[in-house]
């Protein structure tokens, strides 16, 4: 074992994390895990993997599923295309491979929402094979102690680090070394307020010795947030019941369900909705009356877009011919501004 894998891997005998995904070698529970902990925080991410294995204990049960309660179970978590991925690998594993995991990175990498950290984590923790794994905090510790300035989001720079990466597994305790790296990054060479000082490998890392920590690792700037304005109508008829709709096309929060929206490429007033109303014949009846329930916007910041969000209430006297009482709103799966929105609005 070099000296970089084993200070790593003798870091982590002292300072692992107490994880059950880390007290299995199933590849259902392992997988589960690493699709939940795409682009989520491990704390946050906890609390939904044991809903996910309380609810569906086997792949049978997941691939056997709804959609719908799927997504809802899902709920707040976001980037919802990673719960349609893992519906739809579910049921391919279930119906295609008689519920049999595929047992090698290869394979693995076939399958929907999978690419080559799952496949990777995957091969190596539950068929022991030697594969190395990259995620955000393995690009940080590597370019860190070892001064990459390659972008990490190039093509060659993700080919420079897993090459490098396959390098640094040692021949023993592989396993162990892929969670180590992981966890080390996470805990201790963190993307801010890094504690150096206190860091096994102070004295051999380039980012620390050459005091540019904050330059690594180094990655091209982000696309510029696009601002997207959404005004929801809230309709409540005589019976105090509403419209709820699946979003269908391929945009964020497909296959949630939300009220009648109208976006705007702007802030709108009373008269421009009312005049949008009109304009769109969104609505089944022409008595209404329509007030703003919050006149200060809500903004929902998604990786690359901001959303500003316009509540509106339409009040008409006509009984709605689909309409959902709120009660039965709550049983969909919603983006988690229109579920915050829900339960505010009927504990009111």
């Amino acid at each position: 074992m070099n000296n970089f894998s084993f200070k790593i891997v003798k870091w982590y005998d002292q300072n692992r994390r107490d994880f059950p995904w880390r007290k299995t070698k199933n590849p259902y529970h392992i997988w589960l895990s690493e699709i939940i902990l795409q682009q989520t925080k491990t704390e946050q991410g906890l609390s939904y993997y044991k809903k996910f294995v309380s609810n569906y204990p086997t792949i049978n049960d997941l691939a056997n599923a709804q959609e719908q309660e799927i997504l809802k179970l899902w709920q707040g978590l976001g980037y919802y295309s990673r719960a349609r991925n893992l519906h739809q690998t579910a049921k391919h594993i279930v119906f295609n491979l008689n519920g049999k995991f595929p047992d090698n990175y290869k394979d693995l990498l076939q399958l929907k929402g999978v690419g080559d950290y799952t496949a990777s984590a995957i091969a190596s923790i539950c068929f022991n094979q030697k594969e190395a794994v990259l995620d955000g905090n393995v690009f940080r510790v590597l370019a860190r102690y070892f001064g990459i300035e390659t972008d990490i989001s190039s093509g060659n720079g993700k080919k420079e680090f897993k090459n490098l990466a396959l390098k640094l597994l040692p021949e023993q305790r592989f396993t162990d070394y892929n969670q180590a790296i992981m966890d080390f990054g996470a805990t201790q060479c963190t993307p801010k307020k890094t504690n150096c000082t206190a860091c096994i490998l102070k004295d051999s890392c380039f980012a620390f010795l050459s005091r540019q920590v904050e330059k690594f690792p180094v990655k091209k700037k982000k696309n510029p947030i696009k601002k997207r304005y959404f005004n929801y109508l809230v309709i409540l008829d005589a019976n105090n019941k509403t419209v709820f709709k699946k979003r269908t096309k391929k945009d964020i929060w497909q296959n949630l369900y939300e009220f009648p929206l109208i976006e705007t490429d702007k802030k709108i007033n009373l008269k421009t909705l009312k005049n949008k109303l009109i304009e769109l014949d969104i609505l089944d009846f022409n008595q209404f009356t329509v007030t703003i329930h919050n006149k200060s916007e809500i903004i929902h910041k998604l990786s690359h877009q901001h959303i500003y969000t316009t509540f509106w209430i339409v009040k008409t006297n006509n009984i709605l011919k689909n309409g959902y009482s709120f009660n039965a709103v709550k049983t969909f799966p919603t983006a988690i501004l229109i579920h915050n929105f829900i339960e505010s609005f009927t504990n009111s």
